[in-house]
């Protein structure tokens, strides 16, 4: 495996992983559009944080284990898409999708580990 193929299978899943949870956080914004106090506001904003916590805590792990995360990110996408299908299939194609896709990415890393590893 050639050093730029290794570093762009050994990056992409983690910078799609980031980038995933800045995007899920994005959905936090919506708290700022109730009016209500202090106490509450920042309530409904760690409440919808809880996603973006869980992502950085799967995406930690999934850093040292990639076969870890190739796992939880899968079970995650399968949770939500299993949740919200049929009705709202836009949805589960923009949440559960990409989960799916950086959990490939994931396994391909943890499989091509001892190349990637050679390469870089």
């Amino acid at each position: 495996m050639s050093h730029p193929s290794a570093q762009l299978l050994y990056w992409s899943p983690r910078i799609l992983g980031v980038a995933y949870a800045a995007f899920i956080s994005i959905f936090v914004l919506d708290v700022f559009n109730e009016a209500q106090g202090f106490l509450p506001t920042l309530a409904a904003l760690a409440i919808h944080l809880i996603p973006t916590f869980i992502m950085v805590a799967v995406l930690i792990v999934a850093w040292r284990w990639e076969w870890i995360g190739a796992g939880i990110f899968t079970a995650l996408a399968v949770t939500y898409a299993w949740n919200v299908l049929p009705q709202h299939i836009v949805w589960a194609l923009g949440i559960a999708a990409p989960l799916l896709l950086i959990a490939a990415l994931f396994f391909a890393n943890w499989i091509e580990q001892p190349k990637i590893r050679a390469a870089l």
